[in-house]
């Protein structure tokens, strides 16, 4: 006949065994669990995010105008799958006393890489690609230079409201990001008398700019 303390660690065993059956099968649920969420969130599509950047270039491009925007278009999610940017486009519309002049309508001419020419002392664009669908993954953001140009119209001075609209492959809906522009007759009169090649810059996040309501962010002339 078994003695109490042979019964006591018996039962200690046996409850030992049930709690270690039972801490292996909770992690076992939880591994599976794990691994079926992680294989759900890589059959989904990529989600992107579209940046703008804080510089949009501006130069003449004889009777026309060139605009050169770099934004950043990324996602943070894991996905199997890459997602298709197929086309980039740029409208910008005059507002307020602007309003009923002329709207451009600028096209995605090419890509550009921003280079320092020693001889004139400026920065210059130099081609880089032509206009072409690109892909982005969660290792792999892209930040091209598009030139959007048009061929007819010459920027004026006024307020702007604007978008960048990236198109995505199938029937998926176009990614946009909207932004405003601020042009002052200085800028105007500073782009006419330079030469053809020249580029302006314009910026959103200048202090002196930032710190008034009437800008609200947008891109202004950094010598104004």
């Amino acid at each position: 006949m078994a003695d109490g303390g042979e019964v006591a660690s018996a039962r200690r065993r046996v409850w030992y065994d049930a709690i270690h059956k039972w801490a292996a099968t909770a992690a076992a649920l939880a591994a599976l669990a794990l691994s079926l969420y992680n294989w759900a969130e890589l059959q989904q599509k990529p989600r992107l995010d579209v940046t703008l950047p804080h510089l949009m270039r501006i130069g003449p491009a004889g009777q026309g105008t060139l605009i050169y925007f770099q934004p950043t278009v990324s996602t943070r999610f894991k996905s199997q799958d890459v997602e298709v940017i197929s086309d980039a486009r740029l409208r910008i519309k005059p507002v307020g006393a602007s309003s009923s002049s002329k709207r451009p309508n600028f096209y995605w001419q090419s890509n550009g890489t921003p280079y320092f020419d020693f001889e004139s002392d400026e920065i210059r664009i130099e081609w880089s690609g032509d206009p072409a669908p690109f892909l982005v993954s969660q290792d792999k953001p892209q930040q091209p230079m598009f030139q959007f140009r048009d061929d007819s119209w010459a920027l004026q001075p006024g307020r702007y409201e604007g978008y960048i609209q990236l198109g995505r492959s199938g029937s998926r809906k176009p990614l946009a990001e909207n932004f405003c522009l601020i042009v002052s007759k200085k800028a105007v009169d500073e782009m006419s008398a330079g030469d053809d090649r020249g580029i302006y810059f314009f910026r959103n996040d200048l202090p002196k700019f930032t710190s008034s309501g009437k800008y609200s962010h947008c891109y202004v002339r950094e010598t104004d």
